[in-house]
């Protein structure tokens, strides 16, 4: 009776660890999808970098942070870079959202923290081409984490 009630205990542990085990690789893959990240690769004009950086540091800070309150985006970051050439870029903004899903009418919702920020749509269109006389978006990828398991 106590060899039948072990051999019962075995196999119900190993039933038990089979189900959990199919289940964590249910979907076949070694990953699950993180957060989904823009890169934009920005090159100061030749003398402009300080302003540039202080802009950084004011507006866009401001901006950013506002988007982080609001839920838009998770996280940002500002990368200097050495640039490899006079056409490569010198700073990277780097900005974290929650899934693919968060990108959705993303445009009004920036537009409208924009507005609260800056006092209008208008005048952040405004400010952003001023800031096209001290850098160049050279463009921005955007990508997925993979979190391996």
């Amino acid at each position: 009776m106590k060899l039948m009630r072990r051999v019962f205990c075995v196999a119900g542990a190993l039933l038990s660890l089979t189900g959990v085990a199919t289940t964590a690789l249910a979907d076949g893959r070694d990953y699950n999808d993180g957060p989904v990240i823009n890169v934009a690769a920005i090159r100061t004009v030749d003398g402009h970098f300080d302003d540039y950086m202080h802009w950084l540091a004011t507006g866009f800070k401001k901006e950013s942070e506002a988007s982080k309150a609001a839920g838009l985006i998770l996280s940002y970051r500002v990368m200097v870079v050495e640039a490899r050439g006079p056409n490569d870029p010198d700073i990277y903004l780097v900005t974290e959202y929650k899934n693919w899903a968060a990108l959705d009418h993303l445009g009004g919702k920036l537009d409208a923290v924009a507005a609260k920020v800056q006092g209008s749509v208008d005048k952040a269109n405004q400010a952003q081409a001023d800031r096209a006389k001290i850098r160049t978006v050279l463009g921005s990828q955007t990508m997925q984490e993979a979190l391996l398991k």
